[in-house]
């Protein structure tokens, strides 16, 4: 059976709805094209939806596969990493914080500064394309991109905020903070729901969540899979 909830599985549901045109796969399973993102998810555990997740990778290809019912491995596949995550809703509207630098709306054109960043902070998966996946928001401090922030997941009334990550360099004066609360605010005046989501053991970024009005809703099973070379 499937999740009551689609936030229980926001995988399925983004690629069976706004990234279906991003997505590959069939009625029982859908991954994010390669360029976009290395998610992927089954409609629900029956053996035949498990069956055709596994189908979707090739030998050698890793998926990340994030639900908030215990994950099943599909047949056939390894499992590289299990990790525990918490999916945060905002409860309330979100204020902006003031600042002096201009929060920015990024383009193209800062398409590879904003890989660059993402891999250097790990906010979670991101490649060549996700970018293009929302809209998302950075601020620039001498030129050079410091922070910056974003959306992802989308279906019916929710978006979800992602890729919240600040340079090294310039941590510890509230980019993080200004960026989430930006793009939680304009999710908000579209009428939907902003969710986000934080690893388990991540307390302080847990904390800024909860100080910007985000309450946790559900522990989330996060399982990085790999299908072995044939």
């Amino acid at each position: 059976m499937a999740s009551a909830h689609p936030l229980d599985r926001p995988v399925w549901a983004t690629l069976t709805s706004y990234h279906g045109p991003r997505s590959a796969g069939g009625p029982l399973a859908r991954r994010f094209q390669p360029q976009f993102n290395v998610f992927a998810s089954a409609r629900d555990d029956s053996e035949p939806a498990l069956a055709a997740l596994a189908a979707l990778l090739q030998p050698l290809e890793r998926a990340c596969l994030m639900q908030a019912p215990p994950v099943v491995v599909p047949p056939g596949l390894t499992v590289e990493k299990a990790l525990q995550g918490v999916q945060m809703v905002a409860g309330r509207a979100a204020g902006e914080p003031a600042g002096a630098e201009p929060i920015l709306t990024l383009t193209e054109a800062d398409a590879p500064e904003m890989l660059a960043l993402a891999q250097l902070t790990e906010p979670g998966p991101f490649v060549a394309r996700t970018h293009v996946l929302g809209r998302f928001l950075g601020i620039r401090v001498d030129g050079r991109l410091a922070a910056m922030a974003g959306e992802r997941f989308r279906f019916a009334g929710f978006t979800e905020v992602s890729a919240v990550c600040a340079h090294p360099d310039f941590r510890g004066r509230g980019f993080a903070r200004r960026l989430t609360a930006a793009v939680t605010a304009a999710i908000q005046q579209r009428g939907e729901q902003a969710f986000l989501h934080a690893w388990k053991t991540n307390t302080p970024a847990i904390a800024l969540y909860h100080s910007l009005g985000y309450e946790i809703r559900t522990e989330m099973n996060v399982c990085v899979v790999q299908r072995p070379a044939d």
